[in-house]
Order: C-alpha cells, then structure tokens, then sequence
C-alpha cells in the first residue's frame, strides 16, 4: 500500500503510521498488535465507558447548575445496534471491561434490552453501570438477570438534608432502596462513589465508610475535578484526598495503604483498608485526579451519547464514530479510526484551577 506523506495526514494517522498501522515502520519501543489498543505512553487501553444519555433526573451541584444544561436531540443518540456494534469494534481491538454511563443510564428507555445485547459481546470481562440510584429499585433485578454484572452507585452523603442539597433532586430513601434492591438481585461488589466537596460532605466521610463495611461495599471517595459550566470548582469546594484522610483519622478511622488491592472492573482509585472506631473494616478508595494525577496509569476511553470518542475526560473529542458509521463505515473503518485517534491520546489531563474544563460532567460521561 501507499502510504501519504505524513505532513498531509492528521496526527492520529502519523502516529498510526510511525507504528506500522497502515504502513511499514514500526515503533521500537511499542510491540505491534493488531489486537491490542496502545497509545503512544505505551498504556494498553482495555477499558471503555460508554454514555447512554446526556440527560440526568438530578442536578447535582459538582456535575451541573440547577437549572440544568441543554441536552441533545434523541435522534442524535446512538441507537441501541449502533453502541452495541461499537462495543464490539473495541472489544475486537482489545477492550475487556466496559462501563454504562449517562446523564444518568437508567434514564435511557429500554435499558434492559441495550445492556442483553451488549453483555452477549464475546470477549467482555467486566460489564458495570455508575448510577445515581433513584431508579435502580424496579430495574435491579431485570439488570442483573439481563448480563450486567456491576454497579457503582452515587451516594455522596447519607444525610438525608444534605443530600437533597448536593443533588438539588433527589431523595436519599429512593437510592437506599435501590441499594437493597441490588442486593437482592445478586449484585456484588457494589461501589458506592462520593465526590467530596468542602463545606458541604466533607463531615460524612465516616458515616460512608461506616455503611460500606456494614454492607460489604468498596467506598470510593472522589476529589472534585475543575468541569463545569458554572464556576463552582474552587478553593472553597475543592478538597484533596490527602486532607480526606485527615478527616477520617480525625474520626477514628485508621488507613492502611492497600496497593496491592484489586477489585473487579480496576480503575484509577488508590486503595486503603480503613478500620473504624467501632471494629468496622472496609475496602477504601481515593480518587485524587487533581492532587494525585494517575494518567500515567489511564487505561480508559470515553463514547459520549453522541458517539464521540473521547480519549481523555479533560479533552474534547474529535473523532464522531457515529457519523462515520451512519455514513456507511465498514467494522474495518471504525477499527482504523480508533486505532489512529487512540494513538493520538494526550499524555495527561490538562485540567487543573489555572485551566478548568468548561463542560458539564453530565455531558462527558464521567
């Protein structure tokens, strides 16, 4: 084959074709697979989260303002074959563990039937949902019987005041019932995610990690990321992990480095056994994508609701997988193109307080 002059080709290409994808010349310090995504930090991709929907029945202070944000046309989300046929492409080139994700997923109509047909994808190890939990007590059960294998779900306080006022909507009985319900249904290894903010959940991070170890679930603690559309991120929301740990050993709490943990579907958390005042021990994980950057280690990409492939959180995408598929793309097309924009992955985050990301989270898919 001919292989263009490199000037005239996009960065993804040339890297593409430095490697030997497409032309001739191989990397010597990258392996060539064919069946393995590698960008150019020598990361194996092997993890893929895909938005359902931009839409969220919440509008939690860290991810939207309470007004809301516009959302796409319907007709502009991917169909159920076409997200099922991506899921497909990437798993083709390696993915094993793939992540449902909105706006909030269990929004989207007929979840049951997208998550039955992407769980019959040959090759998928681990296939997860993040939720906010509010409609997860009438539809644990079809999830589970239908292929999804695990949840994490979003309680950020377990103060029912409070958590009315993180999340503007919503209502904590509703999710503690969906939790029961989920249990029920036979999920395990549940994860519940708590993005931690200053001033508003940063008393409860005790109570959290109480309730994990009483049900046996992996508490997740999140540092809150500079997204958003409307300025909220700052010194006095903004709390760093190590300041978390602080305020549980002010607690009671004692933290015990766990590095060597694993727990299904990975990820970017740094895992701690936390043992409380009270004999409670529990599986503890810390999120610091801002004081503990972890992208040396990332391992994930993002389809948005839209179909655009994000190859990090804190860059926008370029590459529309969907409009390429609609436009007639062999699976050999979509493959190609995501080789080439996954080479082109950036190195690491560009966001920090100097350079924020101005998008709502709901939009990105978390």
């Amino acid at each position: 084959m001919t292989v263009p002059s490199s000037c005239a080709l996009p960065a993804g290409v040339r890297a593409a074709t430095a490697l030997g994808i497409g032309g001739t010349v191989a990397a010597p310090n990258l392996p060539r697979n064919p069946f393995a995504l590698v960008d150019l930090q020598a990361r194996r991709v092997e993890y893929l989260r895909v938005s359902v929907t931009d839409r969220c029945n919440y509008r939690c202070s860290y991810c939207m303002p309470a007004q809301g944000v516009p959302v796409v046309p319907r007709d502009e989300l991917l169909a159920f074959d076409e997200i099922a046929r991506l899921v497909r492409q990437f798993v083709a080139l390696g993915v094993r563990k793939v992540r449902l994700t909105g706006g909030e997923p269990l929004l989207r109509r007929d979840l049951v039937r997208l998550v039955d047909q992407v769980a019959r994808v040959p090759g998928i190890d681990d296939l997860a949902m993040t939720t906010n939990g509010h409609l997860l007590e009438g539809l644990a059960a079809p999830l589970r019987a239908a292929g999804l294998q695990r949840l994490n779900v979003s309680l950020d306080t377990l103060d029912a005041g409070r958590f009315a006022a993180v999340t503007r909507q919503g209502d904590l009985a509703t999710v503690l019932r969906g939790l029961d319900a989920a249990d029920a249904a036979g999920f395990e290894h549940t994860k519940l995610n708590a993005v931690v903010l200053r001033g508003l959940n940063d008393g409860d991070l005790g109570a959290l990690a109480a309730f994990g170890a009483r049900r046996g679930y992996l508490v997740r603690f999140i540092e809150y990321m500079p997204i958003g559309v409307d300025d909220h991120w700052g010194p006095a929301t903004y709390l760093p992990a190590a300041e978390m740990r602080e305020r549980l050993a002010t607690d009671g709490w004692t933290l015990t480095p766990d590095p060597a943990a694993t727990h299904p579907g990975g990820g970017p958390a740094r895992h701690w056994v936390g043992n409380g005042p009270a004999g409670e021990r529990v599986a503890l994980g810390f999120i610091a994508a801002v004081s503990e950057k972890f992208c040396r280690l990332c391992n994930r990409v993002r389809l948005s609701a839209t179909g655009t492939l994000r190859e990090c959180l804190s860059a926008h995408g370029t590459l529309s997988l969907r409009d390429r598929l609609r436009a007639g793309a062999t699976d050999a097309d979509l493959r190609a193109a995501i080789l080439a924009a996954l080479l082109g992955k950036v190195d690491a985050h560009r966001f920090d307080g100097n350079e924020p990301t101005h998008e709502a989270m709901s939009s990105i898919g978390g």
